[in-house]
Formats: structure tokens, C-alpha cells, sequence
């Protein structure tokens, strides 16, 4: 029995080796590994939620940024995504498992015991192809990834920007019920004594005015608070979490680089883009495997008769017959066709992404002309404008509902400029997630060749 163990063996050791030998990680596997194993320390330590950075309303949007990539479950998510596919590659390019067999034959009696071991075997061409194919999978969640944490920081911008955008929207409103209370005031001790140029209809007119700014003033109040549950969400926090603190810093003009510095980062690192060459990448490794299925399998093993004497052994083998020409055919034809539809997806994505750029562009340069004409000829004339009437007023050539007019005049311009600013402001924000700058809190949970690619 002591000569029958070592004869069993045999197969089982030489099967682990040859397996522990196939199972060795390429340098993409460890790439891939080591990105997702870096990214995952600052997002997921240990299965640990992260220490999130303590906001203030005075906080700069880079800091509720990086408060939601680090928050937000869409981020994690994606990282999860991208980790799945990226362990996936140690399976896709390993040895397939060894299999047990086990015969006996019965005639009354236990008349054979043979149990063996058997061991599928591809060639190493086909199994390198399939760990291809798997890490460039994994190199589309990565970029997937990579998306959602551009968006979550677009998303926070943008809903920091509506946020901003309605404070200062209400108190324009409340310097507009200011001065039409003055002007009310005015035109009713002018009706009231008889002296200068307010009628009843000057004191309905205000009356209405007054009236109709309240009601916005309440209609922002219901915007704010709309804008405040975006804001919330945006930062990756549920309704009944508790209340981030509210920013309360004022809308500014974001400087932009030159157009072909856009473009240049644009083709670089956008993230669509970015994905659509991983596809073809992917595609590219997909036809791969597909021509390797004219290169036939193996199988091997070997059984041992424990009841012989003396001992006998029964070696096995197979091998697969790739003769269905036709069925080979179809298969590299099917992934040659999911290649050109790769191919054509990115050259669609270049071209929907030329639009973009063009359209943000123009919204940031139609709001940059208007915040330009306002800041440089409008309000200054309206200021002078302010002045005189005030001066007319107490020389009573004028009356009151004139100084109420005019700075109602000056403060819907500025209501016009703020509401410039934020269009602005939200197309700026489209053309550094286009170009992958939306964020500047990201690189540390970004790989190298998308920072590099800015």
C-alpha cells in the first residue's frame, strides 16, 4: 500500500506545479492591481467609510468636492465595479480547476477502486488572450470609475453654484421690497399733503410692485430649499442625515484656459472619450480570444486500481477537435463586428464632444459679453442715473416714484448679471468635466495617466 501512495501522488504534484506555474500575475494584472488597491486605500480602507473633511459655510467648493467623492455612493459603487473586473483577470487567464474522478466496478462484490485526478490544459496563447480581454474590461470600469467621480464633482459644483445663485437672487429681491417701501412712503406723504407729482396711481402701482416682489421673494424661499436638497444629495448624504452646513460664498468668474487648450485637454482626458478607447481596446483583446478558438484543448490525467495486485494505472487523455469551420468563422466574424462598432462609437463620441465644446464655449462667451457690458456701461450709467434723480427729487423738479424706479432699474440689471454669472458659471463647470479639470480634490483617487493626460 506504502508503494501504491507515492504512484497516486505523483499527478496531483505534478498538476499543482504546472497550475501554481500558469497562475503567475502579468504586469497589467499587477498595474491594474496595485491602481484599484491605492484608490481603494483612500476610499475604503480596510471596509472603513473614510474620515470625511469638516465643512463650514465658509468652506471653499473644492472642500465639498472632495467631502462627496469621498461620501458619495455612486463613487463607490464604481469603485466596487472596477475592483470586481479587475480580479476577475487572475480567473480569466488561470488553468481551468483539476477534476476528481472516481470509478469502481461492482459484480456482487467491490471488484475495482480507481480514483484519479484529471487536469484541463489550454494553450497558453489562448489563456493570455483571455487575460487581455478581462483587463481591458477592467480598464473600461476604470474609466466608468473615473466618470463618476467627474460627475459627483460636477453635480456639487453645479448644485453649489444654484445655491449661491439663489442667495443672491434674495437679496436683490430684498433691496427691491426696500426701495419700493421707500417709494411707497414717499408718493403716500406726497398724495397726502399735495405736494409734488404722486397720484393714486403712482401708490397702486407700487403697491402691485410690492405685492409681486413678496411673491418672488417667497418663490425663492421654495428654490432654496429645492436647491439645498440637491446640494445635500449631491454630497452623497440621505434626506435624513443631518444638514451639511449651508455655503454661503458669493458667485465668481472662473477663469478658463485658451480654446485649444480645451480641445487638446478635451481629447486627452475626457471621460466618455476615455471610456469609447477602452471598449475598442477591449474589442481589439475580444478578437483575440476569438481566433484563438482554432487552437484545440487538453486534457490529462491518470486512475489507479487500488483493489489490483499488482498495481494498476490508467492515464487519460483528451484533446478538443476545432473542425466546425463554419462555427470558428462566426465567432472571430461576431467579435471583428463588435471591434467596428467600438471603433465607430469613439469616432461618434469625438464628434458629439466637438459639439459640446462649442456649445459650452459659446454660453461661457454670450455670458461673459453680457456680465462685460453690464459691469462697464450699464450700471455705472445707472448709477449716475440714481444719483441725478435723487438730486432732481430734493430740488422738487422730479417726483418720488422716480428714485424707487431707477434703483429698481439698477437692481433687476444686477438681477440679469447674476443670473449671466450662473449660466456662466454651470457652462464653465460642463467644460472642465469635458476636459476632467471639474475636479481638484480627485487625483489622489485617480491613476497617473489621467492626471498626466490634463
Amino acid at each position: 500500500m506504502r508503494a501504491r501512495c507515492p504512484i497516486l501522488l505523483a499527478p496531483i504534484l505534478a498538476g499543482g506545479l504546472l497550475a501554481s506555474c500558469a497562475s503567475a500575475p502579468s504586469s497589467v494584472e499587477n498595474s491594474a492591481s496595485e491602481q484599484m488597491h491605492r484608490v481603494g486605500g483612500i476610499l475604503r480602507a480596510d471596509g472603513a467609510n473614510p474620515a470625511l473633511p469638516e465643512l463650514s459655510p465658509d468652506s471653499p467648493p473644492a472642500e465639498f468636492v472632495h467631502y462627496a467623492l469621498l461620501n458619495h455612493p455612486a463613487v463607490v459603487a464604481a469603485y466596487y465595479d472596477w475592483r470586481a473586473d479587475v480580479e476577475v483577470i487572475t480567473a480569466a487567464r488561470a488553468l481551468p480547476d483539476p477534476q476528481f474522478t472516481l470509478q469502481a466496478d461492482i459484480a456482487g462484490t467491490l471488484m475495482s477502486f480507481m480514483p484519479g485526478l484529471m487536469f484541463d490544459f489550454m494553450a497558453q496563447g489562448k489563456r493570455a488572450a483571455m487575460g487581455r480581454e478581462a483587463a481591458a474590461t477592467s480598464g473600461v470600469s476604470y474609466r466608468t470609475y473615473v466618470a463618476a467621480v467627474l460627475r459627483t464633482a460636477a453635480d456639487v459644483r453645479k448644485a453649489w453654484i444654484e445655491l449661491a445663485y439663489v442667495d443672491e437672487m434674495a437679496r436683490l429681491r430684498e433691496g427691491s421690497l426696500s426701495a419700493l417701501d421707500q417709494g411707497l412712503a414717499l408718493a403716500n406723504i406726497e398724495y397726502a399733503t399735495g405736494r409734488g407729482m404722486s397720484t393714486l396711481e403712482t401708490q397702486v402701482r407700487l403697491t402691485n410692485e410690492i405685492a409681486k416682489v413678496r411673491n418672488e421673494i417667497s418663490t425663492l424661499s421654495d428654490r432654496r430649499t429645492a436647491a439645498r436638497v440637491r446640494f445635500k444629495s449631491a454630497l452623497g448624504l440621505a434626506p435624513s442625515d443631518i444638514d451639511p452646513p449651508w455655503p454661503t460664498a458669493l458667485l465668481t468668474v472662473t477663469p478658463l484656459p485658451p480654446e485649444d487648450e480645451l480641445w487638446r485637454r478635451a481629447q486627452a482626458a475626457n471621460p466618455e472619450l476615455g471610456r469609447m478607447r477602452a471598449m475598442v481596446d477591449m474589442a481589439m483583446a475580444g478578437m483575440e480570444v476569438a481566433r484563438s478558438s482554432r487552437t484545440p484543448d487538453f486534457a490529462l490525467g491518470a486512475m489507479v486500481d487500488l483493489k489490483a495486485n499488482p498495481l494498476m494505472a490508467r492515464p487519460t487523455a483528451s484533446v478538443t477537435l476545432p473542425i466546425w469551420r463554419a462555427k470558428i468563422a462566426a465567432t472571430i466574424a461576431a467579435a471583428g463586428a463588435r471591434r467596428d462598432a467600438a471603433a465607430a462609437r469613439l469616432s461618434a463620441e469625438q464628434i458629439n464632444l466637438a459639439a459640446e465644446l462649442a456649445q459650452m464655449l459659446y454660453i461661457v462667451r454670450e455670458a461673459d459679453r453680457m456680465i462685460i457690458y453690464l459691469d462697464g456701461t450699464a450700471l455705472p450709467n445707472l448709477d449716475r442715473s440714481i444719483a441725478t434723480v435723487e438730486a432732481a427729487y430734493q430740488s422738487g423738479m422730479t417726483g418720488a416714484a422716480m428714485i424707487p424706479e431707477t434703483r429698481l432699474m439698477a437692481l433687476r440689471m444686477r438681477q440679469e448679471r447674476a443670473a449671466a454669472l450662473r449660466d456662466r458659471e454651470t457652462a464653465a463647470t460642463d467644460l472642465l468635466l469635458l476636459t476632467a479639470d471639474v475636479a481638484p480634490e480627485a487625483p489622489p483617487l485617480l491613476a497617473e495617466q489621467v492626471i498626466s493626460a490634463r
